[in-house]
């Protein structure tokens, strides 16, 4: 079974960062699209950033320029780097492994970040 374990939220400052982690098993890592979503209270699920296989990556306009997701694929391990956090990326935040077979999500971790 694929599973996706996530790692790295918590309680930071504004201004402060965070490094989340998301390390998959169960499938090829390699050749899938490895993803970053949140979803903040009374707000629906959104992307926040994405790499493909091929090491493309795109953002959301909201954390563009402040976030990076990177990949490690010896590691079976996606990233996302988040810098210069503001209170509105409060969320939780999801790891959702995409490949040809359909979507797999991990559990989430809490991003809280105060003013």
């Amino acid at each position: 079974q694929v599973q996706l374990v996530e790692s790295g939220g918590g309680l930071v400052q504004a201004g402060g960062s965070l490094r989340l982690s998301c390390t998959a098993s169960g499938t090829i890592f390699s050749i899938s699209t490895m993803g970053w979503y949140r979803q903040a209270p009374g707000k629906e699920r959104e992307l926040v950033a994405e790499t493909t296989s091929g090491g493309s990556t795109i953002y959301a306009d909201s954390v563009n320029s402040r976030f990076t997701v990177s990949r490690d694929n010896a590691k079976n391990t996606v990233y996302l780097q988040m810098n210069s956090l503001r209170p509105e990326d409060t969320a939780v935040y999801y790891c959702r492994l995409r490949n040809r077979f359909g979507n797999y999500w991990g559990q989430g971790t809490q991003v809280t970040v105060s003013s």
